[in-house]
C-alpha cells in the first residue's frame, strides 16, 4: 500500500503541492489526474524520493520514502526519459539493471525489450529511436528490478493507438501479477480503461480520490473530470 499523509512542497511562495491525503491499494492500479502545473509530477517525485516534501509522509509497502532499502522496490519512469544516447537499446538496459542488487542475464533484459515490442531494435544506438521507442525503453527500464511498486509520469505520451493498447496491456498484466502501478497521465479514455482508482488534483489540492465508477457516477470519466475542474474555476471567481 501506498499512504501519503498531508503532503506539501512549495516552491519559493508558490505552494505547488498543498496537503495531500490519500492511499493507494497493492495490487491495484491509480490514475493521478489533473491539468498541466496540477501538481502530478512534483507528487509522483516525493513519492519516489527524488524531491523531499517540505511537509507530510509518504510511506510505500510500509516503508518511509526516504529509506534507501524501498528503492530496491519500485521503478520509475520520468516524463521526459534521459538516455545515453550512443549506447544501445540493450547497453541501457543492462547499465540501469546494475545499479540494482539482483543484476539479470542478457536474456532477460532481452526478453523485457520483447515485452515492449522493441526487441529487434536491441543492438541500434538510441539516438536512432524514434519518440515512441524511446518511450518504450524508458518503460523497459522500469520494470528491469521486476519492482512491486511502479510509477509512471506519462507513460502513455507520444505513443500511437497500437503502442497505446500495448502499454495498457502491460499496465494490466503488471496488475495481474499483484504489482501495484501509480501513473499520472491527461488521457482520460485509457485512464478510465485501465484503473481501479483515481486522485484528481487542481492548483495543488486533491479534489476527489477513490474508485473510478464511483467519481463518474455513470458519466465518461472526460465528462465528469471537465465538470469537476470546470467548478473549481467558478467556485474561485465568485
Amino acid at each position: 500500500m501506498i499512504e501519503v499523509r498531508h503532503l506539501k512542497k512549495s516552491y519559493g511562495k508558490r505552494v505547488v503541492v498543498d496537503d495531500l491525503t490519500f492511499t493507494v491499494r497493492k495490487g491495484g492500479v491509480f490514475g493521478f489526474l489533473g491539468q498541466n502545473g496540477a501538481g502530478k509530477t512534483t507528487t509522483i517525485k516525493m513519492l519516489v524520493g527524488i524531491s523531499n516534501p517540505d511537509q507530510g509522509t509518504i510511506t510505500i509497502g510500509g516503508k518511509d520514502s526516504s529509506d534507501l532499502s524501498m528503492r530496491e522496490n519500485i521503478g520509475f519512469m520520468p516524463e521526459a526519459p534521459y538516455f545515453y544516447d550512443r549506447l544501445t537499446g540493450l547497453e541501457f538496459l543492462s547499465f540501469c539493471g546494475e545499479l540494482f542488487a539482483k543484476h539479470k542475464s542478457r536474456s532477460e533484459y532481452e526478453e523485457v525489450l520483447k515485452r515492449l515490442g522493441i526487441y529487434d531494435a536491441r543492438d541500434r544506438a538510441i539516438n536512432t529511436y524514434s519518440k515512441g521507442m524511446k518511450q518504450r525503453l524508458g518503460f523497459a527500464q522500469v520494470l528491469v528490478n521486476d519492482p512491486d511498486y511502479v510509477f509512471l509520469d506519462e507513460p502513455l505520451d507520444g505513443l500511437d493507438p497500437l503502442g497505446r493498447r500495448e502499454i495498457k496491456g502491460i499496465i494490466l498484466g503488471l496488475k495481474k501479477r499483484g504489482k501495484t502501478v501509480f501513473f499520472n497521465s491527461h488521457i482520460l479514455y485509457d485512464t478510465e480503461e485501465i484503473c481501479d482508482e483515481i486522485g484528481v488534483i487542481h492548483e495543488g489540492k486533491l479534489l476527489y480520490s477513490g474508485p473510478v465508477k464511483k467519481f463518474c457516477d455513470g458519466w465518461p470519466l472526460e465528462k465528469r473530470f471537465v465538470e469537476t475542474i470546470e467548478k473549481q474555476f467558478v467556485t474561485g471567481n465568485s
